[in-house]
Parts: C-alpha cells; structure tokens; sequence
C-alpha cells in the first residue's frame, strides 16, 4: 500500500495541465467505447440538512493499465465559512487481479483538476479551438480558479475576465490571483450574475448552490456555459439550449438542472450529444449561432481513476508518497487452500 499526501499530489500535478487534459480526453474516448465500468455514484445525504453530502464514485478504466477503485469526496460549503476548503476527498486504487486495496491519495485537487480539465477540453471540442477573448467565471472558488488555469494551458491569455460571487471579498481575492495566473488580464467584477454571464461567450460556472436560480436571458447568442455545478440552471434554460453531457445517465439524477429539464419535458431529447462521442468523431458539433450551448458534466469516476493512476506512477518514480509493506492482512495457510 503506498499512501500519497495532497502536498505530494500537488507537487506531482502543479504545471501539467496540457497532460492532464490528455488524460481526461483518453478517459472520455474509452467511456464512450465501452472500455470503462462507471457504477451510479451513491450519496450519503443528511437528515438534518440538504446542503452537506459525501459521495462514493466507484470506477474501472479498462485500457492496456487497467485500474479500478472509489472516490470518496465530501461537499460541506458551510466549511468555507470556517476557513476550510468546501470539499476533501480520498481515493482507494484496488488491484484489478486480486482486488486488494493498493493506493490510499488524498483526493481533493485530483478532484477539482479532472473537473478543470474536462470543462477547458469540452471548450476547446465545442469552440473548435476559437477561443473567444472574454472569459466570465461564476463562482469565484477552487474550481472555477483551476478552470482559469487549465484554460489558460490552452489559450495563454485572456484579455478580460469577467468575475461574479455573492461574497464580494471573495470576488476580490479571486481577482487578485487571477492576475498570478493569467498576468495583464483586465479582470472586472461583475455587481450581478446577469452581468457577469452578458459580459462574453465563454462563462464557466462553479457554485455550491443546490437549487437553480439562473436563467440564460442575459446571455448572448452563441455563448457557451460550462454548467459545472449542474444545479445553477432552470430546467426551463437546459431546455431553450443546445446541451452536451458526459454521460446523460449519470447526469439526470439527483435533481440536477437537466434531471428537473427531464420531469419538465418528460424525456431526454434535450441532450444532443455527449463529450467522449464528440471527440472520437473528430470533435464535429454544429453548434446554433442563435442559441446558448450549455456542457454539464457529472464528472465520471473513470476520470478520478485516470488520474489517480497518473499520480501513482509519478509518485512511486520520484520516490514520494510512504509505502507500507504490513497494512494488509498476510495470506494464511486456510486462504492458500
């Protein structure tokens, strides 16, 4: 068993996000084939409150290194008020031969990079690669400032960012480090969340909210909304949209957006095509210069494996990460037999 800290993740992830969108483009190409087992993720809810959950993401990626095992991540946004981060998260990488538990990695940033890397690839797919000028971040929080960078990997600047968060110091803070990321960036806060998804075509929105609140009227025809948080918008918005997911089995449960867009419509047509189809076919989308095109990702488990498996072997190579040789049960002479 080899147990990897996050300040050794982080040191192993820090600066390689064109590889990991690589990766997050593979662990799409192989759900799309078949080639992965992607079990629905199971929520420990809380009587006492909604807002709290953790969840358990059990995956298997079957290429040439097959892996297999669970994320176990918690979402507390009342943490952010304590000063702690809204979500921690551990992953357990299992033996596909023998099933024995062999990794233990403190999962909160491979978590917040695969959803990063997802949403800058489907902007690449969607966009064609013609970035627009202006980006517009929703949510001023760990995401949505992984999305910054992981963006930033493919379009080295962005002449203006356009920020929203209810908590203005928290918008404040945000926009000084975007000037870290992406340095001479005009950066703007917007006052309202209608100004900050008018101010350009490529919004990215990452919040804790667990109801939807926002419609796209302000938005401008053509923009591409990266719907990361899956809750944000009406079901009366993902219906008026072009929408692309990663999987819409996984993604039309437990009241997001587009589960409510289904109980509103009755189906799913509403879904025109999902990311790992799109980009085994060559990344061809006609998307409705008239219309919004909204990319919600469940954030499949397979991706948490891909990447985890990454950090395994990078740890083991650079000598990071503390191998215990006794964490397991020894085989006995009855379990031989």
């Amino acid at each position: 068993m080899i147990i990897i800290r996050h300040e050794d993740v982080e040191t192993i992830l820090t600066g390689r996000e064109a590889e990991l969108v690589d990766l997050v483009d593979h662990a799409y190409r192989l759900h799309d084939e078949g080639r992965t087992a992607v079990p629905h993720s199971a929520f420990l809810r809380f009587p006492e409150s909604r807002r709290e959950r953790i969840i358990a993401l059990p995956a298997f990626v079957g290429d040439d290194e097959q892996v297999a095992g669970v994320k176990w991540v918690s979402s507390f946004p009342g943490n952010i008020g304590k000063g702690l981060p809204r979500a921690h998260a551990a992953i357990v990488l299992n033996s596909t031969e023998t099933g024995r538990p062999e990794a233990l990695i403190e999962g909160s940033l491979i978590s917040a990079k695969r959803t990063a890397a997802s949403a800058a690839l489907a902007a690449r797919v969607l966009l064609g690669g013609e970035f627009p000028r202006h980006l517009s971040l929703v949510g001023c929080g760990v995401i949505n400032e992984e999305v910054l960078r992981f963006l930033t990997a493919l379009r080295p600047h962005w002449p203006e960012v356009t920020l929203y968060d209810l908590d203005r110091e928290r918008a404040a803070a945000f926009a000084r480090r975007c000037a870290e990321i992406v340095p001479g960036t005009r950066v703007t806060v917007a006052a309202d969340a209608a100004g900050a998804l008018s101010a350009g075509t490529l919004i990215s929105i990452a919040t804790t909210v667990s109801e939807p609140h926002l419609d796209t009227a302000a938005c401008r025809p053509g923009s591409l909304i990266l719907h990361l948080s899956l809750r944000d918008l009406t079901p009366e918005a993902i219906l008026a949209a072009q929408n692309v997911v990663d999987d819409p089995d996984h993604v039309c449960r437990e009241l997001t957006s587009l589960h409510l867009a289904e109980q509103l419509s009755g189906d799913r047509r509403f879904v025109g095509a999902s990311i790992g189809a799109l980009l085994r076919a060559g990344g061809a989308y006609r998307r409705d210069p008239a219309k919004v095109t909204v990319f919600s990702p469940f954030g499949l488990g397979a991706l948490d494996m891909v990447l985890a498996r990454f950090v395994r072997a990078a740890a083991r190579k650079e000598g990071r990460g503390l191998e215990i040789a006794d964490f397991l049960p020894q085989s006995t002479d009855q379990e031989r037999r």
